[in-house]
């Protein structure tokens, strides 16, 4: 077998125990940063001879490869992810601020039409607007309930944004 991925497990995946009342009829489990490894075993299987079907069926119709990193990433959510409950960690981490906006977008549409719920734990201000948006923080011994505008993530981005020269400054120094 072939390790397309620098680990054969998440340390995460084996602590999560999910019970359900009714089984869900999928699951996937699939890291940003594994994107090209993952894109590299669906190629290897569309070359498999005994590889029944289209691996890209699921994943938009094409090879991921022929997308950047963010594009196949979104190209994956988008065609994936449907009723449930979702736990997503730095989903950001392969998506420019564009693709955050379009990620919402499909958020927004999961929970309004599907009954879908996330839990993500980010450090995106982007995708902390999303409207009534729990935000838990996690930079103290306490977790607490917070806004946008408190989170340190928020702040760092709009003063390197409104002051990018103040920031340099004590980057170089």
């Amino acid at each position: 077998m072939i390790n397309h991925g620098p680990e054969r497990e998440s340390s995460l995946s084996t602590v999560l125990q999910p019970s359900f009342r009714k089984q869900p009829p999928d699951g996937y489990f699939l890291r940003a940063e594994f994107q090209a490894h993952f894109a590299s075993l669906l190629d290897a299987r569309k070359l498999d001879p005994d590889f029944i079907g289209d691996p890209y069926g699921r994943y938009g119709g094409q090879s991921l490869h022929t997308r950047s990193h963010g594009e196949a990433f979104l190209a994956v959510l988008q065609n994936r992810i449907g009723k449930g409950l979702f736990l997503l960690d730095e989903p950001e981490a392969a998506l420019s601020p564009q693709r955050q906006l379009a990620f919402l977008a499909l958020i927004h549409d999961l929970v309004k039409t599907r009954k879908s719920q996330f839990l993500i734990a980010t450090h995106s201000p982007i995708l902390m607007t999303y409207p009534d948006a729990q935000i838990i923080s996690f930079e103290e011994a306490q977790l607490r309930e917070t806004i946008l505008e408190e989170t340190s993530h928020y702040q760092i981005t709009r003063g390197v944004l409104e002051h990018p020269g103040s920031y340099w400054k004590h980057l170089i120094d």
